[in-house]
């Protein structure tokens, strides 16, 4: 599940880079790279994106920090619900996210690498 998090926080940090497209993320160790050129690193539970967001996990919930505003995410089982409205579902390799303005994305986990449209 942290890994799915992981993605579920890519999702956000690259939100404004990759609206509409497709984004491949590669992990190795504690950095993910972006095929739309964001990084992020991860030290014991905060992720720090290129972008300069920052997010942070305890328990079930993660703040992502995005300068002046900060959106809270709480996993339940083996959904995720944000403060923005977004929720996103997994099963198994699958993640389904919804922005909660009608936009609509899929991330597939193989491996070290994610896809995401």
């Amino acid at each position: 599940m942290k890994f799915i998090k992981a993605v579920i926080a890519a999702a956000t940090f690259a939100a404004s880079l990759s609206a509409g497209a497709s984004t491949t993320y590669s992990t190795y160790g504690n950095t993910t790279y972006g095929s739309n050129g964001t990084t992020m690193q991860t030290y014991g539970n905060t992720t720090y994106g290129s972008n300069g967001e920052t997010a942070q996990t305890y328990g079930n919930t993660t703040y992502v920090n995005q300068g002046n505003r900060t959106t809270t995410y709480q996993t339940y089982g083996n959904t995720t619900y944000g403060s923005n409205g977004a929720t996103a579902q997994t099963y198994g390799n699958t993640t389904y996210i919804n922005d909660g303005h009608g936009n609509t994305s899929t991330c597939q986990v193989y491996g070290n690498q994610t896809y995401c449209n």
